[in-house]
């Protein structure tokens, strides 16, 4: 698991002896907006260029492939997060939102600004 990429203000701690998916939950407890992304996903940058122009700045995570398994599933999913199709994935004010299509759904619909404002990374 790589450092974070963008700002959140607070440094991360690592305990090597955590797994992967306590550090998962520990992570999105600690960080009211957080992005979880493979290095190589484009999509990611998408993502943080649409909640930068909004006037935040998420905490970005980058997981190796078989940590991207020990996400939490959102709640409108009766299965796992699938690592094939939800990358990058973001949380706020820790609920899984999805993938960049959830996140452009959310923000089309009026949504995404008062979530933000709930959970104190936006101030209006």
């Amino acid at each position: 698991m790589s450092s974070p990429t963008a700002g959140g203000g607070s440094g991360l701690s690592i305990d090597e002896e955590e797994t992967a998916e306590t550090r998962i939950r520990r992570l999105i407890s600690e960080h009211p907006l957080i992005i979880f992304s493979r290095s190589s996903c484009c999509m990611c940058h998408v993502m943080k260029k649409l909640l930068v122009t909004i006037g935040v700045h998420p905490t970005v995570i980058e997981l190796d492939d078989h940590e991207f398994a020990s996400l939490p599933r959102s709640p409108s999913h009766d299965t796992l997060i699938s690592s094939q199709n939800l990358s990058p994935t973001v949380f706020i004010g820790g609920t899984c939102v999805g993938g960049l299509e959830s996140l452009v759904a959310l923000h089309l619909s009026g949504h995404l600004v008062p979530k933000l404002v709930e959970v104190g990374v936006l101030l209006v």
